[in-house]
């Protein structure tokens, strides 16, 4: 039998007691910490009951909970409100749809506070939120912590005025490079690294078993046709790019981006030749995605990528438009896409679908796309399945034409549809990646791999909280989908040996001075 936490200001018999989380605690209650753990090992919880101690040691004092949307915002509030042995009146939710005045008088009167990170930038930078009686941050989804993103301004702000600080970072997977960690760290004000691994001895004993499976499909005769012509004209491309010695023998999407900006740079400080690079290096960016388009997600979604580039007004679209190669590449896409050519991940993605449905009729199902197109391909093509019911879901986004996104009250009520068993397959791109409160599932499907250790990380998390679950990962042969998987599990190997060597080794005690000394 399972024992429970014991602590006045935890609800009695509500919390299961792990030792793994009391350990992490001890070190949380001392030191500034990133906490590192697999989804569904109770990261919120250790948050929650480190919370239980600051109120205990300081009562008159407040706790932060910043995460990156609203619903997950919202759904920390749940989950703090059902443990914690405190008056419902003094939590609230705060985030952009609150007015400015309400937000202020709301930071003096509440004492647990749960809101966006913008929203608390512009608070602080308003001066209408001082954060002085805080005695704890919990920053979520902390590998967010980079570049201009809120994060950081409002870690310093509340080292800088907090009478009794404590930050406690949390994710699930912060990266995979020891700068991007440290970066990470320098920003937040971290002080030490707590992790723990689905292999852990520790930890063994609550983790669903995974059965990981990965599916190859052929790339089709006809995609190929596409694919020699597209090759062509970027293979020219990229030549010409080392003959003006701004490229090496192998050329990444990477490299391409670091040119483009550097270029723009050029431009900018009134160098003329700059428009020669960007005259070469645009259309290569453009060739390259569409052939990633035609190797990993299909006809569709590159016919509608060619739609989008001949309503381009830029100079540079009309121009790779106007070449003989790109426009005969087009004619076939259209032909193609008129025939109702689709990739074959499609059909294979319906046998599984299909077949998951036969051995389990409830079975809650996930799948994974990065792009909005082939989300809207696969629920239009599963819904036509038996006893398959699809729900699209996808990000707030940019207003596109065509591509409008959702809001993130109709992105709740879609997970509670999901929730209650209006639908039982939830097609999504990276928004269902991050901590969102999804049942766990019985498959999930990444219908392409992605180069990210930490998005690869958030899929698999979907799978195997409270029950054995399958992940079955759909790859194109000979294509950048078997390049992306093994970047990816690359880069999650080199992630745990860092955060392990920066959890053991000698600069645990230091790690902000240390990661000073990278730069």
């Amino acid at each position: 039998m399972s024992a429970f936490v014991s602590h006045p200001l935890i609800k009695p018999n509500t919390m299961e007691s792990r030792k793994y989380q009391e350990s992490i605690l001890a070190t949380a209650a001392s030191k500034n910490l990133l906490c590192v753990l697999p989804t569904g090992l109770g990261k919120t919880n250790i948050a929650i009951l480190l919370a239980a101690l600051k109120l205990e040691k300081h009562p008159e004092s407040k706790i932060l909970v910043t995460a990156p949307t609203r619903p997950l915002v919202s759904q920390h509030h749940k989950t703090f409100s059902h443990f914690l042995n405190i008056p419902e009146e003094k939590f609230h939710v705060i985030t952009g749809t609150t007015k400015p005045e309400d937000r202020e008088s709301l930071y003096l009167i509440k004492q647990i506070i749960f809101a966006t990170p913008q929203t608390l930038q512009n608070d602080l930078e308003e001066h209408r939120l001082n954060l002085k009686e805080f005695s704890l941050l919990v920053i979520d989804e902390i590998h967010h912590a980079v570049g201009d993103y809120a994060y950081p301004y409002i870690a310093k702000a509340y080292l800088e005025q907090a009478k009794s600080p404590r930050i406690l970072g949390l994710t699930a997977s912060p990266g995979g490079t020891r700068e991007k960690i440290h970066e990470i760290c320098r920003n937040t004000g971290i002080d030490t690294v707590e992790i723990k691994t689905e292999q852990d001895e520790d930890v063994i004993e609550y983790i669903k078993e995974k059965e990981i499976d990965w599916i190859k499909v052929e790339l089709p005769e006809a995609f190929g046709q596409i694919r020699d012509l597209l090759r062509a004209v970027y293979n020219k491309k990229v030549e010409t790019l080392r003959r003006m010695k701004f490229a090496r023998s192998r050329v990444t999407k990477k490299d391409l981006l670091e040119l483009q900006a550097h270029f723009i740079k050029s431009i900018n400080q009134g160098n003329k030749n700059g428009f020669i690079g960007i005259s070469v290096v645009s259309p290569a960016i453009k060739i390259e995605h569409a052939i990633g388009l035609l190797e990993t997600q299909g006809i569709t979604s590159l016919e509608n990528y060619w739609k989008k580039l001949r309503e381009d007004e830029s100079k540079g679209a009309k121009s790779l438009i106007a070449d003989k190669i790109i426009s005969n590449a087009m004619f076939l896409t259209r032909n193609l896409a008129e025939q109702g050519y689709r990739h074959p991940k499609i059909s294979k993605l319906c046998s599984l679908v299909s077949q998951q449905m036969k051995e389990k009729q409830d079975s809650k199902i996930i799948i994974f796309a990065t792009y909005r197109d082939a989300v809207r391909e696969i629920v239009e093509v599963l819904g036509k399945l038996d006893n398959v019911k699809p729900v699209e879901f996808i990000g707030q986004g940019r207003r596109e034409k065509g591509t409008q996104g959702i809001t993130q009250k109709e992105q709740g009520r879609r997970l509670e549809d999901f929730r209650s068993g209006e639908y039982n397959t939830l097609v999504c791109t990276s928004i269902g990646e991050e901590g969102l409160d999804i049942p766990s599932m019985d498959l999930a499907v990444f219908y392409e791999p992605v180069p990210s250790e930490i998005r690869q990380i958030q899929r698999r998390g979907r799978v195997g909280r409270a029950k054995i679950g399958k992940v079955i990962i759909l790859m194109t042969t000979n294509t950048r989908d078997e390049t992306y998987y093994w970047v990816a599990h690359v880069k999650e190997k080199r992630m745990k040996s860092v955060l392990y060597g920066m959890k053991f080794g000698t600069n645990q005690s230091n790690l902000k001075d240390i990661s000073s000394q990278d730069q």
